[in-house]
């Protein structure tokens, strides 16, 4: 199977332009929960491909508003490519959405997504064990841990999720970006500098700078509601055992809309599976 034939045409890819600001890529991340969205810039020979815009950059970078600062290069397929060659690039890059270009036009886009639905759907090989795939290092907190602390333990961890653990250390939900994103606002205001910013003789005065008067910087925060973890999560938990494969849950994830299924020996949290572990069965990695 192809890219041409699991990709997203350019008819359906959703894009920004440039010049363009933050207000016209929220939408997209917020509401439609896309992980990242292709940024195009016109000109006289007809569209062209520039980079990605992914909700990681919107929430690291709060400060900045012009999508060409935001925008980020990212690696690219072409139409030809194979649906394990692309896998292979998405585990090797740690690219979700993998634009499809060609001549420097954008003719669609491959998700991860596409790949499990090819998984799923018996278009790629799905007979591995997840119990082979799954990772055994699972990221957790607990659940009455502020959502903005659990935000930065997912940001540092670099992964899209965190299982929720109770008072027994019980798995009693799962937190996901998604979660958090759409709850997140930017917010705007000024942080008053002080009435000096440096003396002449203090070590940290750069170039002589000094503040006459109060000074005030504008500023733009992502703002995370501080209610308990237990309050966003999901609580009703899918879960699957070693022995399930990789087709089994591919399509338990496609039906249930998540990206990671906890991996569980009776009662117990041993590990988790998610959908870009599912694209190592059709690698060599």
């Amino acid at each position: 199977m192809n890219v041409a034939d699991a990709m997203t045409p350019r008819e359906d890819v959703v894009t920004v332009e440039l010049p363009g600001t933050r207000d016209d890529i929220l939408e997209y991340i917020q509401e439609r929960a896309f992980s990242s969205v292709p940024v195009v810039k016109p000109s006289e020979d007809g569209e062209r491909y520039r980079g990605l815009i992914s909700r990681d950059d919107l929430i690291e970078r709060p400060e900045e508003d012009q999508l060409a600062m935001l925008m980020r290069d990212a690696p690219t397929t072409t139409s030809d490519a194979t649906i394990p060659e692309v896998a292979s690039l998405m585990l090797s890059t740690g690219a979700r959405r993998v634009p499809v270009v060609a001549d420097g036009r954008l003719e669609g886009i491959v998700t991860v997504t596409d790949v499990v639905r090819a998984i799923a759907d018996g278009e790629e090989d799905g007979d591995t064990e997840v119990g082979g795939l799954a990772r055994r290092d699972v990221n957790t907190t607990y659940v009455e841990t502020p959502l903005p602390v659990a935000e930065r333990e997912i940001s540092y961890a670099r992964v899209p999720y965190s299982v929720v653990l109770g008072e027994d250390a019980e798995m009693a939900g799962v937190l996901t970006e998604v979660d958090i994103i759409e709850v997140a606002r930017v917010v705007e205001g000024e942080d008053n500098t002080g009435d000096s910013m440096a003396a002449d003789d203090d070590d940290w005065k750069w170039e002589s700078i000094q503040a006459t008067g109060s000074r005030y910087l504008p500023t733009r925060n992502v703002e995370i509601p501080a209610e308990p973890v237990r309050e966003f999560m999901t609580a009703d938990v899918v879960t699957v055992t070693k022995r399930r494969t990789a087709r089994e849950v591919a399509q338990m994830m496609l039906t249930n809309d998540i990206e990671q299924v906890p991996l569980v020996s009776g009662d117990e949290l041993v590990g988790i599976v998610r959908d870009v572990d599912l694209l190592a069965g059709l690698t060599d990695e």
